[in-house]
């Protein structure tokens, strides 16, 4: 059975095996010292940002990060659902499904009105996943990178 719990310091080498395969798989390289500070404000209870590891037969599976912020459409915070992994070798046993309902938990209990994600166009197992869980927005996203 798979379980969810929000990150803890010493989880940090299982997140990191799971962030890296997140990269692989998304076939980015995220730098060093982003990681570091990624797993910094993780920790940090004043910061928006949060993080949960799946657990299955005591080893870690699957990640799930997450951010409150506000909106102008809304007196309620969202909650955006940044990045969500599942190791290959156990996805389809309900990993992706427990972590977004801790997010869906943990955005409540935060307050906020709204949980929201992106996904690439080519992640269609994911999509089907996504479809029974949510409703798509119908936004297309746009992006311009900035440096830094």
């Amino acid at each position: 059975m798979v379980t969810v719990r929000a990150v803890c310091p010493g989880d940090f080498d299982d997140w990191l095996a799971l962030w890296h395969g997140y990269q692989t798989f998304y076939r980015v390289t995220i730098p060093d010292e982003a990681t570091r500070i990624l797993w910094a404000r993780l920790l940090d209870d004043a910061e928006p940002m949060h993080g949960a590891l799946a657990v299955l037969d005591g080893a870690a599976v699957g990640l799930v990060h997450h951010i409150r912020h506000r909106t102008c459409w809304a007196v309620a915070d969202d909650c955006y659902l940044q990045d969500l992994f599942v190791s290959p070798a156990v996805r389809g046993q309900g990993a992706g499904r427990q972590l977004i309902a801790h997010v869906y938990a943990a955005a409540a209990a935060q307050g906020c009105g709204r949980v929201y994600w992106l996904t690439h166009e080519t992640n269609h197992s994911a999509m089907a996943l996504y479809d029974r869980v949510s409703e798509r927005s119908g936004f297309v996203e746009y992006s311009r990178a900035l440096g830094g």
